[in-house]
């Protein structure tokens, strides 16, 4: 009984503790980002390159056994005809840029930082309640 409270106990300062640990990732930069695209580009590629070569693979090994069907005078069946293997080149990567405008830098008044059309007068916190300051309008 005392190792299941045990176990319960820790279980439960496991779960309590995760909470700490689940925190949110901040995002990632232009070049964070930039890597990953290159990174699936190579992969893709790579997927490619792999293809290729178990293409070619299966050509030689289908070239092989027909020539030792014809030299056994063996039953030799209609070959299935299959799409050609396409090299897919060396890996080259250009990274898409996005062509943002140039945005024009704005004067400050334009940009909504105004200052305060006059000075207060007094203080913001007053001894007087927000029902004196502020009264409701009646309909």
């Amino acid at each position: 009984m005392k190792h299941f409270l045990i176990s319960i106990l820790g279980f439960g300062a496991l779960i309590c503790a995760s909470g700490f640990v689940s925190a949110k990732l901040p995002a990632l930069s232009d070049d964070a980002k930039a890597k990953a695209a290159e990174a699936a580009a190579k992969a893709a590629w790579n997927s490619k390159v792999d293809g290729y070569q178990l293409c070619r693979a299966q050509e030689k090994i289908a070239v092989s056994y027909l020539q030792k069907v014809k030299a056994t005078g063996g039953p030799m069946g209609v070959p299935t005809a299959t799409p050609p293997c396409t090299d897919p080149g060396v890996f080259s990567y250009a990274a898409v840029e996005e062509v943002k405008p140039a945005e024009a830098t704005k004067p400050i008044e334009a940009a909504g930082a105004h200052s305060p059309a006059t000075t207060a007068a007094s203080p913001p916190n007053g001894k007087q309640s927000d029902a004196v300051v502020n009264p409701a309008k009646k309909p």
